[in-house]
């Protein structure tokens, strides 16, 4: 089945760009789209078709993947392929498009007749390029021998977190494991920040907590993306990270809690985008201390 499956891809930043190339190598056919086709055009490489249009790109396709920047940019586009959408096509919806997102996008889905997957990802450019993904799923049964080949492609795990894509309970997982992803990188950058203000070597610190249960992995990469001057090409990006912890927020503020860590981190990425770090790694907002954008040898940047 996989050599005869075709799958759209809408979207190709740092996420959708690398998925639709694993998709490739997997021997699926792609066609793929982007807003800006400069974006889209090193997946011809890999053999996959690049469509000037949403309509285009979803012509003939048995799946269609969106990797877009959020819920209300996820609609739009599909709202543009309609018209090419053939009803049984199964809709794999990656984008991190937040709790209130998921019923507009599922409604859409049944006006059409596809067949809705909430599957949003984990994972940043790196195990995005590799296939090592892990792909949050919920979607009917009837539809998983499509979905099996494309999340396999994408992902090295899928953990199915339902049977009704409808009801956002892969969605509201992802969030959860944000919530945490965010909070652990605004700590990272706060304790380099601090250890420049009290001259303190942040090796220093790491030497302190190694090999204890206070000692992470994600910790020492990320600080050394800030102390080695490696923001960029991004990981994940700040302003998508901005945009994430706001849905975090949002969707603990509709269960009736308060996440002061998530809204925390919020303004602080939507500080750093501010000051021109919009398109950098999301550990960049250790800038957002403070004030200014820095240069490379700026006294902002963190000693070794």
């Amino acid at each position: 089945m996989t050599d005869k499956l075709t799958v759209s891809v809408l979207g190709t930043g740092i996420m959708g760009a690398a998925m639709a190339r694993n998709l490739a190598r997997a021997g699926l056919t792609v066609r793929a789209w982007n807003r800006t086709r400069a974006k889209a055009e090193p997946l011809a490489a890999e053999g996959a078709y690049i469509a000037d249009t949403p309509a285009q790109a979803v012509q003939d396709s048995d799946v269609v993947l969106t990797m877009l920047h959020d819920g209300p940019a996820a609609l739009d586009t599909m709202r543009d392929a309609a018209p090419a959408l053939r009803p049984g096509t199964v809709w794999v919806q990656s984008t991190t498009a937040g709790v209130e997102s998921i019923g507009s996008l599922a409604a859409f889905a049944r006006e059409h007749g596809l067949l809705f997957y909430d599957a949003p990802v984990l994972g940043t450019r790196q195990p995005a390029e590799a296939g090592q993904l892990t792909v949050l799923a919920a979607g009917p049964a009837e539809g998983r021998e499509k979905v099996t080949p494309v999340f396999d492609a994408v992902g090295a795990r899928t953990v199915w977190a339902g049977d009704d894509g409808a009801a956002g309970g892969a969605t509201r997982l992802k969030l959860v494991a944000n919530s945490w992803v965010l909070a652990v990188t605004a700590a990272a950058g706060e304790a380099l920040a601090l250890a420049k203000a009290l001259d303190v070597d942040p090796h220093d610190f790491f030497d302190i907590v190694a090999g204890g249960p206070l000692d992470m992995g994600y910790l020492r990469a990320k600080s050394e993306m800030v102390l080695g001057d490696r923001l960029t090409p991004p990981q994940f990006a700040v302003s998508t990270a901005a945009k994430d912890a706001r849905l975090i927020v949002e969707a603990g503020a509709a269960g009736g809690v308060r996440l002061d860590v998530a809204e925390a981190a919020a303004a602080r990425m939507e500080r750093a985008a501010e000051q021109g770090h919009a398109d950098e790694d999301m550990v960049a907002a250790y800038f957002a201390s403070f004030a200014g954008k820095p240069s490379a040898a700026s006294d902002e940047k963190p000693s070794v």
